[in-house]
């Protein structure tokens, strides 16, 4: 029963994503909410709930390892694998703005990350790595930092928005609700179902958490973006894909982490650093990128460098255990 419901808990966290965001949008537009504001706070959020409520449930049950896996794993994800497969459809356009600030941003948030989680290397009375409490609040700052920003971008220039289509916008009120709480019960039960057989898996073949969390989990929970990114590289709507991806390792650095750590603390394996120097590689990976190839489009080829980049690292976890 539990591997059912550790498939099936990946189904419900991706429906109840998508029912709560699609309720709230409705809701929210039909009480004037301009899209501007629904697409960088409802929909924006909406997107990283998988991530969220794995961590959360994992890091209030002391699965620390598991949390930690799950956002390092679905932040290297994000960028080597599903920017990866959607360079192999389509070729990526880059916007400005995500070269000068979504990605240098989402280097600082790993960088801020791994320096809190080592922090305790400078105490004179070391008692192993973790990032605290009241590292969660300094993180929880810097999205707030991050978020008055995107405020500011998006207000002064207009390039944020959401293409939902007038039928959400015309469910009703109680079905809006409906769907927000079917969306929750979703999210938590998936969540629950998900964790728990995470840790099943890790004790029966004798792995880690942390490598069940960069690996399974990580690729479930991000498995909305990768379906999202896919059908848009078909649709030839792939503008928004690579900010779409950067955003979402900010959401996860930033405010799921921080909320995850404040929640409990959160152990911080040594071996943890080579994931996040990863994260910090894959970000990197598409300035380089776009600054050998002297033009602000990530092609097919550089799709499949990306890919063989993320195989080459899950072979390594894997060996590594």
């Amino acid at each position: 029963m539990i591997y059912l419901l550790f498939v099936v808990g990946f189904v419900l966290l991706i429906l109840g994503a998508k029912w709560m965001v699609n309720g709230a949008v409705a809701i929210a537009s039909r009480f004037g909410v301009s899209d501007l504001i629904i697409g960088l706070t409802i929909v924006s959020m909406g997107t990283s709930m998988p991530e969220l409520i794995v961590n959360v449930i994992a890091s209030a049950g002391g699965n620390a390892e598991l949390a930690t896996g799950n956002i390092l794993g679905s932040n290297i994800a994000n960028v080597l694998l599903i920017l990866g497969v959607t360079a192999v459809v389509c070729d990526l356009p880059v916007q400005r703005n995500t070269i000068l600030s979504e990605v240098p941003f989402s280097l600082a948030a790993a960088l801020l990350v791994g320096f809190l989680a080592n922090s305790a290397l400078w105490y004179e009375e070391y008692k192993g790595l973790y990032i605290s409490r009241g590292d969660g609040i300094i993180i929880f700052f810097f999205f707030f930092l991050f978020m008055a920003y995107v405020f500011l971008i998006a207000k002064e220039e207009k390039v944020y928005h959401i293409e939902q289509g007038e039928g959400i916008r015309k469910i009703s009120v109680p079905k809006s609700a409906l769907l927000i709480l079917a969306g929750m019960a979703g999210l938590f039960f998936g969540g629950k179902w998900i964790v728990d057989g995470a840790i099943h898996f890790a004790k029966m073949l004798g792995m880690s958490e942390a490598f069940i969390g960069l690996t399974v989990v990580a690729l479930g929970t991000s498995l909305p973006e990768l379906v999202t990114s896919i059908i848009a590289a078909l649709k030839k709507n792939t503008d928004i894909a690579v900010g779409n991806a950067v955003g979402s390792n900010i959401f996860n650095l930033l405010w799921i982490l921080s909320i995850s750590s404040m929640i409990n603390p959160l152990p911080f394996d040594v071996a943890s650093n080579f994931d996040i120097l990863m994260v910090i590689g894959s970000s990197s990976l598409i300035l380089l990128m776009l600054i050998i190839g002297r033009r602000w489009v990530i092609k097919r080829v550089e799709g499949i460098i990306f890919l063989a980049v993320y195989a080459a690292y899950l072979y390594f976890v894997t060996k590594r255990g």
